[in-house]
């Protein structure tokens, strides 16, 4: 008998005070935001998903950004209420919330629990002051260690994290960092390396011959392989090729994506997948904030694109995802799983492994796993 999808409910909060030179995530500075009308559309097109797809039972609500922990309790606990009485929330469901660890935000911590709150990702990027100042971060290393501190009082899990392969960073440098974080006695970290994405400063800068020191594909490979070192080392294995944890602290709206479960996506630039009848919808939302809230006025939702994905456009998004994860994926999750012969090909280079019915990639998989998957697709 083949799994039931779980269901997962992402909330995207557009607004940060600062833009990260580093950020290519859907985020704008703004002083202000008029939170009432904000938790008003949200509950409009949680309302409207809902009719959409009928009863759920949902596992996860993840508040993601931008900088969720910018809102107040309130509009939280509004958007929760709403999830709560269009879909219902089971008392054992996984709600996260997106926090940075300046002092003013991590004061929020205990408005966030009552509001529903169980679980908390905080953005500490860094543990040390200068490349702190480099990211763009507007905490300090102390003010981290002081909100994780706090976070740890105040939620049941907590999870932070770190951004490696920075502008200098040497493989001991990056070694002693992360051992300080797991010593942190933190359940859950999410690590990866920095990326320069088309539209950063970064990308600019870089363009402009800044940014100097970047480690070269050597030096981030051994990164790479010293952070899975280190992290199984420490009871922490890697879940998923960036997600680190304790056995049994995974990030349950996370495992939803890789697991390809089904997940509404409200606010701005959100995307979800839809159960609707016996179809996947693929859905969009308006990406400017503004357009947003006034296509949610418009029309009581901020779904402006959706697909009826095919069986064979499911199969690739379920490969894409699952081999993301150290369980790999079954194949009976596939509708179109990929042949034999590029099993068996990939099997004999080291990349993949399979058992039974389940494949995944190899750590040498992993480390070009973008290639490993073109050739299981293509």
């Amino acid at each position: 008998m083949a799994e039931t999808p779980a269901f997962g409910v992402y909330v995207h909060w557009p607004f940060c005070s600062a833009k990260c030179p580093y950020c290519d995530f859907n985020s704008h500075v703004r002083s202000g935001v008029d939170q009432e009308a904000w938790a008003d559309a949200f509950a409009r097109d949680i309302a409207y998903q809902a009719e959409r797809t009928g009863p759920q039972t949902v596992k996860s609500v993840f508040f993601g950004g931008g900088t969720p922990s910018l809102m107040e309790p309130r509009t939280v606990e509004a958007v929760l209420r709403a999830i709560d009485l269009h879909w219902g929330l089971p008392g054992e469901v996984e709600i996260s919330l997106e926090a940075n660890p300046t002092s003013v935000e991590a004061g929020k911590f205990a408005g966030f629990r009552a509001a529903g709150v169980n679980r908390v990702s905080l953005g500490v990027q860094a543990l040390n002051d200068r490349d702190l100042r480099r990211l763009g971060r507007q905490h300090s290393a102390q003010e981290a260690r002081e909100a994780f501190d706090v976070a740890r009082r105040a939620f049941e899990r907590v999870s932070f994290d770190l951004i490696y392969a920075r502008p200098g960073q040497s493989a001991d440098d990056w070694a002693t960092e992360l051992e300080q974080a797991i010593a942190l006695a933190v359940d859950h970290l999410s690590l990866y390396q920095l990326t320069i994405e088309p539209g950063t400063r970064f990308w600019d800068v870089r363009a402009n011959g800044g940014l100097k020191g970047l480690p070269d594909e050597n030096l981030g490979a051994e990164l790479y392989e010293i952070t899975q070192e280190i992290c199984d080392q420490n009871g922490m294995p890697s879940y998923e090729v960036s997600n680190h944890s304790r056995p049994g602290a995974e990030s349950q709206h996370n495992l939803i994506y890789w697991r390809y479960g089904f997940y509404a996506g409200v606010g701005p630039g959100a995307h979800g997948r839809l159960p609707v009848d016996d179809t996947r919808v693929a859905t969009e939302t308006a990406m400017e904030p503004t357009e947003w809230l006034s296509t949610v006025e418009r029309q009581g939702h901020g779904i402006v694109r959706e697909e009826n994905l095919d069986r064979a456009e499911q199969s690739v998004e379920a490969l894409m995802m699952g081999m993301r994860l150290r369980e790999g994926v079954p194949l009976t999750r596939l509708s179109e799983p990929p042949s034999v012969k590029a099993l068996d090909a990939l099997q004999s280079e080291g990349l993949l492994w399979r058992a039974g019915e389940r494949i995944g990639a190899t750590p040498r998989g992993k480390a070009v796993l973008n290639s490993l998957l073109y050739e299981l697709v293509g």
